[in-house]
């Protein structure tokens, strides 16, 4: 991968982690809702995923289209419901948790869905 490539994917990495860390650091609080870090982490995320598909699309890079499918799915229904919960003051449980798995979900297909090519 090249220079931008790894700059892109630095950057998918740093969205999800974002994400992630968001949700995490309201695992105690009693009243959860949808911060700025849970938003620019999806955002960002999701637009470096599809970028970094992009140029491997570009280049000689091998894509498994099925599964860059259904992580952009998952991905696109985490943004969505992050972007129509923005304004609450707070969010269900069940939204929070239902968050957090599909974010976990798509960190582990990211890593296990690999045919091989994890490292």
């Amino acid at each position: 991968m090249n220079t931008v490539g790894l700059i892109v994917l630095l950057l998918h990495l740093v969205g999800i982690a974002a994400l992630l860390g968001g949700l995490l650091a309201q695992a105690r609080d009693p009243e959860k809702r949808i911060t700025g870090v849970i938003r620019d982490g999806v955002g960002t995320a999701f637009v470096a995923g599809i970028v970094l598909v992009g140029l491997l699309e570009a280049g000689d890079g091998d894509v498994n289209h099925m599964k860059i499918g259904v992580k952009f799915l998952v991905n696109l229904v985490v943004l969505v419901l992050v972007m129509a919960n923005l304004r609450k003051p707070r969010i269900p449980n069940g939204l929070y948790f239902a968050l957090l798995g599909l974010t976990l979900l798509n960190v582990v297909l990211a890593l296990f869905w690999s045919g091989g090519h994890a490292y």
